[in-house]
């Protein structure tokens, strides 16, 4: 009957420490605050997400309590409680190696002044304890530390931006440990405007336009792009939201010039005219058309826009100096010197200088 006593004794004393020992979801204050934060490089959004502790005046990087050295005995979390992770939104180069889409835990192994960096498909752990090096690493790479001002709260700067780059710095007391992320811009924004473009983007003309715009200004995807500025005049299924205007038709003629389309090309600039436009797309029109080389068509374009926009200085700027480069050289000087007389004071000393370079034979269109 004693045994039996004891046996149920046991029994629940087992039972409530259970219940002692069970996790609870309460918001307490950490002393390592946690910390997300999202940037985005082109479309690819890169978030970090880890607690930070403080320096509290401890040599943190030559303290092996704090930051333990050469993986001995473990490698250091980067942070503080759970593991450090970054997610990438897209595939990324970290110091040029190449690193998938998803989310990594991160982690650090120091070797004095080097430093490895582990980024970890297992990425859902309490600190670094059971980081398996040869099975959770996806991918390690070699950085150097840098000095930095001083940083009481470990945090993680986005530096060196560019536009498919950046350096994300590890920063913690006096030191940095920066590593590179890269992107393959043209892919990367190419694959989400294709997806984007299937859900609520393809029922606007804008969308399609701006997208068409960012290959043709990057050099790249071009004649899918003009697929893309066709829509954006033509609209979709049955002509649905279609919105034939001066700007995507402007987008439309230089990705033909682009691509060597001239039948295509003349066909749509002479489309072009019957479309409603401002004086401001008509500058920025005829000033493309210069800058292609075809100073015919540009005649032609300002001539009909300086009759609907009468005495426009910059539109007969544009006539001038198509007709410059028509070798006809004292039309030319008159145009700017009409010009010269409408515009603002502020413009006076350059078109001079523009009528007096046509004079010498000298002028040329500013690079």
């Amino acid at each position: 009957m004693l045994r039996i006593k004891l046996l149920l004794s046991a029994i629940g004393m087992l039972f409530t420490t259970m219940a002692f020992a069970q996790f609870h979801t309460l918001n307490i204050p950490h002393a390592s605050n946690a910390v997300t934060e999202t940037q985005r490089l082109g479309v690819t959004d890169i978030t970090v997400t880890y607690h930070s502790p403080s320096a509290n005046g401890r040599d943190v990087w030559n303290d092996t309590h704090v930051i333990p050295q050469n993986g001995n005995p473990i490698p250091w979390r980067a942070g503080a409680n759970m593991n450090t992770t970054i997610k990438f939104s897209t595939d990324v180069s970290i110091e040029g190696h190449e690193l998938k889409a998803g989310v990594y835990g991160f982690h650090v192994i120091p070797k004095g002044e080097a430093y490895t960096l582990l980024f970890a498909h297992n990425h859902e752990q309490w600190g670094s304890y059971y980081l398996n090096i040869e099975a959770d690493v996806t991918l390690s790479v070699d950085v150097s530390a840098q000095s930095a001002s001083f940083s009481e709260k470990l945090d993680y700067e986005f530096l060196n931006w560019k536009e498919n780059s950046v350096v994300i710095g590890l920063e913690w007391a006096d030191k940095r440990l920066p590593f590179s992320v890269s992107v393959d811009l043209n892919k990367t924004v190419t694959d989400s405007f294709r997806s984007e473009l299937r859900g609520i983007n393809t029922y606007h003309w804008q969308a399609w336009n701006d997208a068409a715009s960012w290959c043709l200004n990057h050099n790249t995807n071009l004649e899918e792009a003009l697929l893309w500025a066709e829509r954006s005049i033509n609209g979709g299924f049955n002509g649905f939201a279609a919105n034939k205007n001066f700007t995507n038709v402007s987008t439309k003629l230089q990705l033909l010039k682009k691509l060597k389309k001239e039948d295509e090309f003349k066909s749509t600039l002479n489309d072009i005219e019957s479309i409603q436009y401002s004086t401001g797309e008509a500058y920025q029109f005829s000033r493309m058309l210069i800058g292609f080389g075809d100073y015919s068509e540009a005649l032609e374009f300002t001539l009909k826009a300086n009759i609907k926009y009468p005495d426009t200085w910059f539109l007969i700027v544009n006539e001038g100096i198509s007709m410059y480069f028509l070798n006809q050289p004292e039309d030319a000087i008159k145009a700017i010197e009409r010009a010269l007389e409408l515009a603002p004071q502020s413009y006076h000393e350059r078109f001079q200088q523009v009528a007096n370079d046509m004079k010498s034979g000298i002028y040329k269109l500013p690079s």
